[in-house]
């Protein structure tokens, strides 16, 4: 256990059970050395059968915990800001979901405080950056063969949303991979948002607003679109065209199975984020760890954390207000100058 990154994973509901499973059985050259969460039974259930994991309720104390040298962070959005700060004190390298904190200000909070270490700690779980398709696609954009992208059409369905899920939440929490991926793609900042609202489905809970169609506008004129409907019914699926000056390509259609049998032939729709983009979470945890063992953060930065947070909140306010919203950014630190792939 030695030579093994020892991880502590802060969250252990459905995210965070996720992660320890794939740090145990999937990710090699890590392993799980502390587990934090409110319902301690609950944390005790994902690591059971693990060795040498211990248990706590408080977050910071897992991170004291013996053996910890990097920490996950699965928890809910909120709690990510203390959780960030913590790590960048004791020196934590940190691999951290998105919403990497969920207002702005906060957000801001994080990155003035990566900056003033003077060094890259976070990385950002902005998985559809490491998902085969989306880097496909981002290797042929940025290869020119197509010309200049003018837009991109985006669809983000969900079978059903959560309990707790607001019509805010469509854009802070389900568009935000949108957000961070049409930034990615197109290597530009977005600089406006427009959020149209259809009349709600019939399948939507009471006072949801859903679906949404948002439209981003980008610093050099490209425009991007995003179908987000998290109470479908029938299925995730995740879409997305480039439409260029001299082509188009589009993913997401065929990231499944095709069963044939007799009378007919069934397509299989993948029912949760965890199925569609199992490959992406490996992939980036194990780029994470890899990297993090060699002393080195790759991968999306606070400084794309902070910009998805940025332009969720104006996104916020323009389906509050029903009218176009400029994203306002605070300057970007000389530490993040290189741009993240």
């Amino acid at each position: 256990m030695g030579d093994l990154l020892g991880v502590a994973v802060l969250g252990a509901g459905h995210m965070g059970a996720d992660h320890i499973r794939r740090l145990d059985r999937v990710v090699s050259g890590a392993r799980v050395a502390a587990v934090a969460d409110p319902d301690a039974e609950r944390a005790r259930e994902a690591v059971a059968g693990l060795d040498g994991v211990t248990v706590h309720t408080d977050p910071v104390a897992a991170l004291d915990a013996p053996g910890v040298a990097a920490v996950l962070v699965a928890s809910p959005g909120p709690a990510h800001e203390e959780a960030l700060l913590a790590a960048f004190a004791r020196g934590l390298p940190v691999l951290c979901e998105k919403p990497m904190v969920p207002d702005s200000a906060g957000a801001l909070r994080v990155m003035e405080a990566e900056a003033g270490l003077g060094r890259r700690l976070a990385q950002i779980g902005f998985m559809r950056r490491y998902d085969t398709e989306y880097r496909r696609l981002k290797s042929l954009l940025d290869g020119g063969g197509l010309g200049r992208p003018l837009m991109l059409h985006c669809t983000h369905r969900n079978v059903s949303s959560p309990a707790h899920f607001t019509s805010a939440m469509l854009i802070n929490s389900s568009v935000s991979h949108e957000i961070d991926a049409a930034r990615w793609l197109l290597g530009q900042e977005l600089t406006a948002v427009t959020v149209l609202r259809p009349a709600p489905s019939a399948g939507a809970p009471e006072g949801l607003l859903d679906p949404q169609f948002v439209l981003f506008e980008t610093e050099r004129g490209a425009l991007v679109d995003v179908e987000v409907f998290v109470n479908c019914g029938f299925g995730y699926e995740v879409r997305c065209e480039a439409v260029c000056e001299a082509g188009s390509a589009r993913i997401g259609e065929d990231h499944t199975m095709v069963v044939t049998s007799r009378g007919g032939a069934a397509r299989e729709v993948a029912q949760d984020y965890l199925v569609r983009f199992a490959d992406a979470y490996d992939r980036e945890v194990q780029a994470w760890v890899d990297a993090t063992r060699r002393g080195e953060v790759t991968g999306p930065s606070v400084w794309d954390g902070y910009a998805a947070s940025v332009v969720a909140e104006a996104g916020v306010r323009a389906l509050e207000t029903g009218g176009r919203v400029a994203v306002e950014a605070a300057p970007r630190p000389d530490l993040y100058a290189r741009v993240s792939r």
